[in-house]
């Protein structure tokens, strides 16, 4: 039988899975089947949203691993032309010594192999996972959760599950964030908050600045990552 959530976990189940939380990992940390958390997110998401932010989880996961392929390969290829360069340095000695007589060739001649002049980059690599405000088209409108005094709500980008595979510095950078649905944006709303419409998001351009002095950038959406 499924193990009945209670109001609290069917509130944080609702939070995680917008954020990023697969199907799987959501049946074991509530200890439900994945047909009664399927069913309950399809009824408070409705079917459009649940299936949306399904498969934007699934999207992240791959990313994720397809990252981690992508630099096992990477050090693949790496080690696989170092081993290339010394074969084809080998066999041109191999060649060099066929051409000498057997008699004349000593045993305790030695053959020296200059050093492979093999350059490894090792600046880090740029981070591409955020994209320039100036290349972004917002929707005409957008929602923010704020505070009742209507400051503004950041978190690090370090709170976000879907963000993780990120360097250190990059999860220490504080953040807004902002919902293009208001629906989802009050699942994320607590009683000492509230949701307000931003009509006009060309805002974000002319603020970003003042959002830069006051230590914030980056903007975060349910599937961008946004640097001011």
């Amino acid at each position: 039988m499924a193990r009945r959530l209670s109001d609290n976990q069917k509130e944080q189940l609702t939070h995680e899975f917008i954020n990023g939380k697969n199907i799987n990992d959501l049946v074991e940390e509530f200890r439900s089947t994945k047909l009664t958390i399927s069913k309950y997110l399809k009824k408070n998401l409705g079917e459009k949203t649940f299936q949306s932010l399904l498969e934007k989880s699934k999207s992240s996961k791959e990313l994720f691993t397809n990252r981690e392929i992508k630099s096992t390969l990477e050090n693949e290829n790496l080690q696989n032309n170092l081993v290339s360069n010394i074969n084809i340095a080998n066999k041109e000695v191999a060649n060099s010594n066929l051409i000498e007589k057997e008699s004349d060739f000593a045993l305790n001649d030695f053959v020296e192999v200059a050093p492979l002049n093999y350059e490894i980059d090792n600046i880090t690599q740029k981070d591409l996972s955020s994209i320039p405000i100036s290349d972004i088209d917002f929707p005409k409108v957008v929602f923010m959760i704020v505070d009742n005094k209507i400051e503004l709500q950041t978190k690090l980008l370090n709170d976000y599950p879907q963000w993780q595979f990120l360097s250190k510095e990059e999860l220490n950078r504080n953040t807004i964030e902002i919902f293009y649905d208001l629906k989802i944006a009050k699942s994320f709303c607590s009683r000492e908050q509230k949701v307000i419409k931003v009509p006009n998001t060309d805002v974000f351009r002319i603020v970003a600045p003042l959002l830069i002095s006051r230590g914030i950038s980056r903007i975060v959406t349910s599937d961008k990552l946004i640097a001011l």
